[in-house]
């Protein structure tokens, strides 16, 4: 199984990362881990070249950052981006924040960062991993008007939006959320489990409330299979499958 969204890159790692990866190597086939930030891409390259074929990474500007990042910032972290593509599997988080942004110019300059964004994985021909938070039906908008495909929506939560986002082809990400939040769970119920991928958004979303790894993968598979009535062998290999097609990851890892 792949844990399809962490950020290993993040400080909570700093003391122990490679055991971290080491627990994660005895119980997972891969990890993806999201460089969200210029200053994180360095160490997230590093991390892809040193656990090969188990660590790989998707990269952009999380919209969280909009006010810190300048414009010359974003076009110098694309050009690495584009001259590290090999190293890259995947383009986000990227999308909206409605939460912690709330200026009307600043959620127009997420807007246009985000179509930047979607520009950019058109080009590499990379799938866009999206963040939406309180903000899923204008990122709805700007993925319909820029026609992007190959979508994954991390940490779905928008119940009324889940047809379309099935039906536009997208896959949805399930986390911890799902052990604690009726909306979460509802979602999982209603969606096709050909269109999950399993996600920890570590160090973030503990189930015990702690600081969470990626083998925490499993215990949101065994309530998905909990929710959907079917074994928990079932979820583990379909949700593989579907994180090996959706990146195109190499089929012997």
């Amino acid at each position: 199984m792949i844990d399809c969204h962490c950020h290993l890159e993040n400080e909570a790692y700093s003391k122990d990362r490679k055991e971290v990866l080491e627990r994660c190597k005895k119980e997972l086939k891969g990890v993806i881990t999201c460089c969200a930030h210029p200053r994180d891409f360095d160490l997230t390259m590093k991390l892809v070249e040193k656990y090969k074929n188990f660590v790989f990474a998707t990269v952009s500007a999380h919209p969280i950052y909009i006010k810190e990042i300048s414009a010359q910032e974003i076009d110098d972290f694309i050009s690495k981006i584009k001259e590290n593509q090999d190293k890259t599997i995947g383009i986000g988080e990227t999308g909206l924040d409605y939460f912690h942004i709330k200026e009307t110019e600043w959620r127009q300059k997420q807007k246009e960062l985000f179509t930047k964004f979607i520009a950019l994985a058109k080009e590499l021909k990379k799938p866009l991993v999206i963040h939406s938070r309180d903000s899923a039906e204008d990122v709805l908008k700007i993925l319909e008007q820029e026609n992007a495909k190959e979508v994954y929506w991390h940490m779905f939560g928008t119940k009324k939006l889940l047809k379309k986002v099935i039906d536009n082809g997208y896959f949805i990400g399930a986390n911890a959320m799902i052990l604690k939040s009726k909306n979460h769970k509802k979602i999982i119920r209603d969606a096709p489990i050909e269109k999950i991928l399993l996600e920890t958004d570590s160090p973030w979303l503990a189930p015990d409330g702690g600081r969470n790894e990626p083998t925490a993968i499993k215990a949101v598979a065994h309530k998905i299979a909990q929710i959907k009535k079917l074994q928990f062998e079932q979820i583990w290999s379909c949700c593989e499958k579907n994180a090996i097609e959706f990146f195109n990851l190499p089929k012997q890892i």
